[in-house]
């Protein structure tokens, strides 16, 4: 059975910072390419950071850029997120998800596995 279960949300003023955690199980974690997603209230979900199955290669939406990181443990089958200079626009669920990929793919489509969601709200 797999399983995504992210931790680390929570609530953080503007200009702080969290760390997000997705530990991943019931799968070969060092062949699946993983993505940050996150969806607010009354929008879609959207493309947050990826990664690909090696941590060699690495992509963000443009409205991070320069304050998330992502990366990955292959050891510990966990993927991480840092959010530095948060924004109350950050505001929103994060999922983590898998996919069986050499490429990191910005739709959720592509995307095999999910989380259940961890809350990050960021208050002005």
């Amino acid at each position: 059975q797999v399983q995504l279960a992210e931790s680390g949300g929570g609530l953080v003023q503007a200009g702080g910072a969290l760390r997000l955690s997705c530990a991943v199980s019931g799968l070969t974690f060092s062949l699946y390419a993983m993505g940050w997603f996150r969806q607010a209230p009354g929008k879609e979900r959207e493309f947050v950071a990826g990664i690909g199955w090696s941590g060699d290669s690495t992509d963000y939406a443009d409205s991070v850029k320069g304050r998330f990181t992502i990366s990955r443990d292959n050891a510990k089958n966990t993927v991480y997120l840092f959010m530095n200079g948060l924004k109350p626009e950050d505001t929103a669920v994060y999922y983590c998800a898998a996919d069986r990929a050499f490429t990191i793919a910005t739709m959720p489509s592509p995307y095999d596995y999910w989380g259940q969601g961890t809350q990050v709200t960021v208050s002005s």
